[in-house]
Formats: C-alpha cells, structure tokens, sequence
C-alpha cells in the first residue's frame, strides 16, 4: 500500500499537464506505429487473397517465391517498429517523465 508521500507525489504527477502531454505524445507514436504494422500485414493478406500469382512468382530463377521473403520482411517490419518505439522511448519519453518526477522531489 502506497504511503501518503506516495499518494501526494502520484496526485501532483497526475494533475501535471506535462505527464499529460507524455501521455498523449506516447500514446499517439504507438497508434501510430501500430496502424503501420497493421496495413501492412492486411495489405498483404490482401495479395494473399487477391493476387495469388503475384507471391506465387519464384525469385531468382529458385523454388523460394516472393511471398516467402515479403512475408518475412513484415516480420522484420514489426521488429523494426518495435525497436523504433524502444528508442523513443528511452531517449525521450524516459527523459520527459524522469523531469517531470525530479521537479515534484520524487
């Protein structure tokens, strides 16, 4: 259970309008980094769906089709955007809120 110190400090924070702003500005990256990974796995589901032959060509003269390597490129899309996110976050959401706890004494 948080002490009233604990409490008083969760308040000030809460009713800070620059956590507000964090708030809103972390969120907003991360709908926005979401709706890319999810156009472009239905986009892709899509070609699935639609134009089969189109992923069915073989690449490079191989037996590996270009879905194959499409697919694995959403894959490394998602991890990407993953990374990207992380990297904000530490560089600047970290930052924002580690001021935001230093100017109410926590």
């Amino acid at each position: 259970m948080a002490s009233g110190q604990d409490a008083a400090l969760l308040d000030a924070v809460a009713a800070d309008p620059r956590y507000h702003a964090l708030v809103a500005a972390r969120a907003r990256l991360g709908w926005w980094l979401s709706a890319v990974v999810f156009f472009c796995f239905v986009g892709y589901l899509l070609l699935i769906a639609f134009d089969k032959a189109l992923l069915a060509m073989p690449i490079g003269g191989g037996i590996t089709s270009l879905g194959i390597p499409v697919g694995l490129g959403l894959i490394v899309l998602a991890i990407a955007l993953t990374g990207v996110y992380v990297a904000v976050a530490n560089r600047r959401f970290d930052s924002q809120m580690a001021e935001i706890l230093r100017s109410h004494g926590a």
